[in-house]
């Protein structure tokens, strides 16, 4: 700590980058206090990897061993045809052996059960959303879904892809939708499945992941183009993913047959455009609220992460409130926005649907050397640094 106060962090939102920021502050000697809008932090069928640069930031406040020990650490990674066929692979257990840095694959409440035992279970507030606040000279406040108030120093933001910060600071602007829905899984381990393996297949319009998590459990997705909006019957959603993949390689009809219905969750993939100001007097923005991106790079959860660590360092070095969230702006801005960009991207090429365009685009694919995509991922987690 080199400010003269710790200070109060009041923080709209206990997901991953919420939590990540009340670890970091807690570590700096601030105080917080976190409100979330569930009554509970419910295990959701959903699992994350924590990319080498996001280990770099947790490291940066001690928690890079305990997330690394929530979850399993891939030995391959590679995009495959429905055959079964390589399009492209990348060498990550090299490259985790040679940045010295783990990538982890884990169920997203084990990440967030960790966060929540070194922010301190105390410190967060179910059952509360942040509503509006106001800001003078000296403090914000703001208004909580029972009615209440709450001062502190800072807000910020961490309430996601529809935050109310957001929308309280810049105004409601809607979202951009992706052309694509997704479902999302959590499958006991079966025989076809190779431990340590993760893998994304391209098809027509669609997708399919396959990651391990560790502790007998296989995370997996699936996507597919369609009109925004869409919602399955009940009791159909299995039979229809079963229909959308059939004939595609193993493991994925074992992973769909093991997955309860009611555990598969689908959601439309949305973001928004970038934005070039996300913070306002002692109110700034994190995470999803700040720059939500589509999954495709596995960068979302893994840039409010680094978020968390950049924006507590800058609160905990520099004695006036404005000009620290000025600072942390004008350190993630760029970088975030970037990924914003480029995951959106991905995704329209990964999600084509014209004969063409996916044999010019797996071709190319299998035109780029493994080296160059691995210095990409060496530019992305040293640059974390």
């Amino acid at each position: 700590m080199t400010t003269q106060t710790p200070r109060h962090v009041l923080i709209a939102g206990a997901g991953i980058g919420g939590l990540t920021l009340a670890c970091a502050l807690r570590r700096a000697g601030h105080t917080v206090t976190v409100f979330e809008r569930a009554d509970a932090l419910r295990w959701v069928g959903a699992g994350i990897i924590v990319q080498m640069n996001a280990a770099v930031a947790l490291r940066r406040i001690g928690l890079s061993d305990a997330v690394a020990a929530a979850g399993a650490s891939p030995t391959a990674s590679a995009i495959l045809r429905p055959s079964g066929a390589t399009i492209t692979r990348l060498p990550i257990q090299r490259l985790q052996q040679e940045l010295g840095v783990p990538m982890t694959c884990l169920h997203r409440a084990r990440l967030q059960g960790v966060l929540l035992e070194h922010a301190g279970s105390e410190n967060v507030r179910l059952g509360l959303a942040v509503t509006g606040f106001r800001t003078d000279d000296h403090q914000v406040t703001v208004t909580l879904s029972d009615g209440s108030t709450v001062a502190g120093d800072v807000l910020v933001g961490a309430d996601g892809l529809r935050s109310a910060v957001r929308s309280g600071l810049l105004g409601d602007a809607p979202l951009r939708y992706s052309g694509y829905t997704s479902w999302r899984g959590i499958s006991p381990e079966v025989p076809s499945a190779r431990p340590g393996h993760v893998s994304e297949t391209w098809g027509r319009g669609a997708r399919f992941g396959v990651v391990p998590i560790g502790f007998g459990q296989v995370y997996w997705y699936a996507t597919l183009n369609a009109p925004p909006g869409g919602q399955d019957a009940p009791g159909t959603t299995r039979s229809r993913l079963q229909e959308v993949f059939r004939g595609w390689h193993a493991p994925i009809a074992e992973l769909l047959a093991a997955t309860p219905e009611d555990a598969i969750v689908r959601t439309d993939i949305h973001d928004r455009p970038p934005l070039q100001r996300w913070s306002h007097g002692r109110v700034t923005l994190l995470g999803d609220a700040a720059h939500p991106m589509t999954p495709n790079l596995g960068q979302g959860g893994c840039q409010a992460i680094e978020d968390a660590v950049v924006l507590s360092e800058c609160l905990s070095t520099d004695a006036d409130v404005t000009r620290a969230l000025i600072t942390y702006e004008q350190r993630r801005r760029e970088r975030a926005n970037q990924l914003v960009l480029r995951s959106w991207r991905l995704g329209q090429l990964a999600q084509m649907e014209s004969p063409t365009g996916r044999f010019l685009r797996d071709s190319l694919f299998r035109l780029v050397p493994s080296g160059l995509a691995a210095r990409g991922v060496r530019e992305l987690v040293r640059s974390a640094g």
